[in-house]
């Protein structure tokens, strides 16, 4: 895509245009090949089964674009879902441990052909913890007995292949600049339910930096690595949230958490995941 050389999936609505781009691809990816001293690639083999491919994603290919436009037109609502996260972002995350592309809500403008205006609510999902798939900086990290809690108790291993996460205490620093990055409107908070156990639970609110208390996120990763988090520490709850259907229900230390976010990061949580079940969530308009 960068390169300005990728097959696009809207060619495959006319087979014969696509198997010519594929066969024009193929065969200036084989003058690098060969230029390697590797055995060149068998070009009409890759048409043919590129073809078939396309023959098959043919039905479920159309411009989502004007799809997309027409429906907001019609006064349908339209739900965009991201994935991965924030700080995976290509250009705001903690480069270069990052994703090749924008997780965030201007990626799903870009991705989708929709106009920032288009977009009238954004509702950030957020753990009540912070975790980190592999390598980059982490200041709540917890590398002691809460940090398997939180790994074991949350469950908090690759679906597929099984990958450890790194997990730590709750990061509102980093969560505040999520709310700057994607205009954020809510916030929906998962998995309050895996702090049940804990003593003492722990928010993160601010950083210090060579000993000055800093309130920002850093855009360097090398400084982040350097920073050392602020805690403001609740007593824990030690009870079962998997029943509480609206706020009122949980413990006061419980609400108290979600109001340190709620304060910090200036948005509110409005949805609140208290256990592993569909229906164990608690919804509400703030």
């Amino acid at each position: 895509k960068a390169r300005r050389v990728g097959v696009r999936v809207g060619e495959v609505t006319d087979l014969d245009h696509f198997a010519e781009t594929v066969r024009a691809r193929a065969i200036a990816e084989n003058l690098v090949i060969v230029q390697a001293g590797e055995e060149p690639l068998d070009v009409d083999d890759i048409v043919e089964r590129f073809v078939e491919f396309g023959r098959r994603l043919q039905p479920y290919v159309t411009d989502t674009v004007t799809l997309l436009h027409d429906a907001l037109a019609a006064g349908a609502q339209v739900l965009l879902e991201g994935a991965q996260a924030t700080f995976l972002d290509l250009d705001h995350g903690t480069y270069p441990y990052v994703t090749s592309s924008n997780p965030t809500a201007g990626g799903a403008c870009a991705g989708t052909g929709l106009g920032p205006r288009d977009i009238d609510r954004i509702v950030g999902i957020t753990k009540a913890y912070t975790t980190r798939v592999g390598a980059g900086p982490f200041p709540t990290e917890l590398l002691d007995a809460d940090g398997d809690t939180l790994i074991d108790v949350g469950k908090e291993f690759g679906t597929v292949t099984g990958r450890r996460r790194r997990a730590g205490w709750l990061d509102c620093v980093m969560l505040r600049q999520a709310v700057r990055l994607n205009s954020l409107t809510e916030l929906a908070l998962t998995k309050l339910d895996i702090l049940d156990g804990f003593d003492e639970v722990k928010v993160c609110t601010g950083y210090r930096l060579d000993g000055d208390l800093i309130d920002s996120y850093p855009d360097r990763s090398d400084v982040l690595a350097r920073v050392e988090p602020v805690y403001e520490t609740l007593p824990g709850w030690k009870s079962d949230l998997s029943g509480a259907r609206e706020r009122g229900q949980l413990p006061e230390a419980a609400q108290e958490f979600l109001n340190i976010v709620e304060r910090e990061v200036g948005v509110p949580v409005n949805v609140v995941g208290v256990g592993a079940e569909r229906d164990d969530y608690l919804l509400w308009t703030a």
